[in-house]
């Protein structure tokens, strides 16, 4: 990181990961572009991974299977001090690589905890997730390192 002053500590950036619920997955696409994606997450601490939920098939995943490298970015809503029109906005950066889950009780479990932070209910999450698994691919990305800054929108 360029601006060392801005960097925040690792469990900032753990708790910007546990809270936001939105982030851009970047994969290398096709002909070597850069492909990013916005994407649900959860972030798993005790396995220290993150998930997504995908379509079985496409572009990302077909990036994926050629490339695994990945960086998944993120930010909270951040905050204004009293006084000043800017916001500051804390972002989180994780580098690693994505492997498609094909063991079914992890993907379950990995499609139930991303719905449980978008739907009213524990139960609505687990029936979806039953419901749709087999339709779903799961993706795991295994964090290499992260990064993560507190910046004045000025």
């Amino acid at each position: 990181m360029r601006r060392h002053r801005q960097q925040v500590s690792e469990e900032e950036c753990r708790q910007v990961l546990r809270t936001e619920g939105r982030c851009v997955l970047s994969v290398l696409g096709e002909g070597g572009y850069p492909y990013g994606i916005p994407l649900d997450f959860y972030f798993d601490e005790v396995r220290g991974k993150v998930y997504f939920h995908s379509a079985r098939e496409g572009h990302k995943v077909d990036a994926l299977r050629s490339n695994p490298k990945a960086c998944m970015t993120t930010w909270n809503t951040g905050f204004k001090k009293p006084g000043d029109w800017a916001w500051y906005v804390t972002s989180v950066i994780c580098f690693g690589r994505v492997r498609l889950v094909d063991e079914e009780d992890l993907a379950l479990d990995a499609l139930f905890q991303i719905g449980k932070k978008y739907y009213p209910s524990a139960e609505e999450a687990r029936e979806l997730a039953q419901k749709t698994l087999s339709r779903v691919q799961i993706l795991e990305l295994t964090i290499d390192h992260m990064t993560g800054k507190l910046v004045h929108e000025s």
